[in-house]
């Protein structure tokens, strides 16, 4: 089904004509928010460029860019899909940046105490990111990997397509809690931040940026690109609660 859906995108996607000063993004679900803002901005100092958006799990993201989905851009929730498409030639290397850094919470609105790793085995169901192509859900298999709770957690784990599909189903009720990043607790309304996961159990969350091969020969996919290395981008990812390196 997943292999029916990237192919869809893709065939869409070609099938729309490029447009003068109109960039591809390809961008973590988790940016969503502060992206959106981004681009709001730049295109207020450079009103001739518009911005195709397309927001999901990176591996998602990665797969269709591999087969032939439109993108001068790829912002990845970690190095994994980045250094994926750069073995395969399909990132500019020399583009690659460290664009953002995050932490991973636990969150839900369950009545019982949850602070730490261990509580999690009291609760029924838990969302996380399917870890085949969502690094919060890679992230958060590993942090109960490492806690000695996968075998208790079995059957308990809900998988979703992205960190905002995860935030919601603990925002609607549809399980005890989810793993999510920082980022997106502080914009959920229904729920709180039980706990924050300790660094020690998964890698430090880390997003990379990179130009596609086509955007590396665009000069306005170069001019954004340089763009969100710069105070304004900084200043809107700290608005978000987004970390700099």
């Amino acid at each position: 089904m997943q292999r029916i859906v990237v192919a869809l995108f893709v065939l869409m996607m070609t099938a729309m004509p490029a447009m003068a000063g109109q960039l591809s993004l390809s961008v973590a679900a988790s940016l969503k928010d502060a992206l959106n803002d981004m681009t709001a901005a730049y295109t207020a100092e450079h009103p001739g460029t518009t911005f195709l958006k397309n927001y999901g799990a990176s591996g998602t993201l990665a797969g269709q860019i591999e087969n032939g989905a439109p993108a001068d851009l790829f912002i990845s929730a970690n190095v994994k899909w980045v250094d994926y498409l750069k073995d395969k030639k399909l990132v500019d290397a020399a583009s690659v940046k460290t664009f953002a850094l995050n932490d991973l919470v636990f969150v839900g609105k369950t009545n019982k105490k949850v602070k730490v790793m261990n509580d999690l085995t009291q609760l029924d169901k838990i969302a996380i990111g399917s870890p085949a192509s969502v690094p919060a859900g890679e992230y958060a298999m590993q942090a109960i990997t490492k806690s000695g709770l996968d075998r208790k957690l079995t059957g308990k784990l809900a998988m979703a397509k992205d960190v905002r599909e995860s935030l919601m189903y603990a925002e609607l009720g549809e399980v005890d809690g989810s793993f999510v990043y920082r980022t997106d607790a502080l914009l959920a309304k229904n729920v709180k931040i039980l706990f924050v996961v300790p660094q020690e159990l998964y890698p430090q969350v880390i997003y990379p940026m990179a130009l596609t091969a086509s955007g590396a020969s665009n000069s306005e996919a170069k001019a954004f690109h340089a763009w969100l290395q710069g105070s304004k981008a900084s200043s809107i990812l700290k608005k978000y609660g987004f970390l700099l390196k």
